[in-house]
């Protein structure tokens, strides 16, 4: 189905494997747009609980396909990367959208090198994982460009202003050990073993969560945590949590843990979102 990334669903892990790696995954429009398709898609499937975004061969993403040259990044010389397209009706990039709208969550495992747009198409990912020997870099003042893909919204989120704007007027590419301690990446092991952790992550995550708690969770952390004040949020809680308190899920959760047993949760994103979901009114 798609030539640019592999997608392996085994179980409720959906695996997507960025798949160039004789260019280290540089990354392409189509790369983008196959991205794209295949998070919407799980996003729409209940059989999907957890998706890992990762890359084949020894490195995750070198960056952007130059290979046409300085031409590349001109929109007037045919060149331009466009994450997957703009999407129908959409205010941003489609696969940055994707990604940040996904109702399920989502690993990113760096298991090598990660640069330009190879870090920032994955800053949206919930929980990012690296092997020891990654290497990450916000090179785009190096090139003559600025940072994309809102990643000078992401990033400030992930590591706070002042290592964002280090890294990024820099351009100087560091090692997951900074990566780590900075906060951008929250755990590190070997590349053999990056894939089996991240799976790990996501098992734990699909057995002994509700499917609907974690769509509501990951929008209301990732909408609300650079807020002013807490006082939207709540407004937004408020109906949220009295639809969700009297549902069957919450039943299941209280009677699996007085039970002392894994919980099966009857909810679905597909049918059983709260009324007041999605509360935002940004787009799609």
């Amino acid at each position: 189905m798609y030539e640019q990334i592999i997608a392996h669903l085994e179980g409720p892990v959906l695996t997507l494997a960025l798949n160039r790696p004789d260019k280290l995954n540089a990354y392409t429009d189509q790369m983008g747009g196959e991205l794209a398709d295949a998070i919407e898609r799980a996003d729409a499937d209940d059989a999907v609980r957890v998706i890992i975004l990762t890359g084949e061969g020894r490195g995750f993403c070198a960056g952007a396909d130059i290979s046409s040259g300085a031409g590349s990044f001109d929109a007037a010389d045919g060149g331009r990367i466009n994450f997957g397209g703009a999407g129908e009706g959409s205010r941003g990039p489609r696969l940055i959208r994707a990604l940040f709208n996904c109702r399920k969550a989502t690993i990113a495992a760096f298991n090598g090198p990660a640069i330009g747009v190879g870090l920032t198409l994955a800053l949206p990912a919930d929980i990012k994982i690296a092997a020891a020997d990654a290497r990450f870099g916000f090179v785009f003042a190096r090139r003559g460009l600025a940072p994309e893909a809102a990643s000078a919204w992401f990033l400030p989120q992930l590591v706070g202003l002042s290592r964002a704007l280090r890294w990024c007027l820099t351009g100087s590419i560091f090692d997951a050990h900074e990566a780590l301690a900075a906060g951008l990446v929250s755990e590190l092991t070997t590349a053999e073993e990056l894939r089996g952790r991240a799976r790990v992550i996501a098992l734990e995550i699909s057995r002994e969560t509700a499917p609907v708690s974690i769509a509501v969770t990951r929008q209301l952390l990732w909408r609300h945590a650079a807020a002013d004040l807490p006082f939207d949020l709540m407004a937004h809680e408020l109906g949220l949590i009295s639809a969700m308190g009297s549902s069957a899920d919450v039943r299941e959760g209280v009677s699996a843990f007085i039970e002392r047993r894994s919980p099966a949760f009857p909810g679905r994103v597909s049918s059983d979102m709260p009324p007041d979901f999605p509360w935002w009114s940004d787009g799609p």
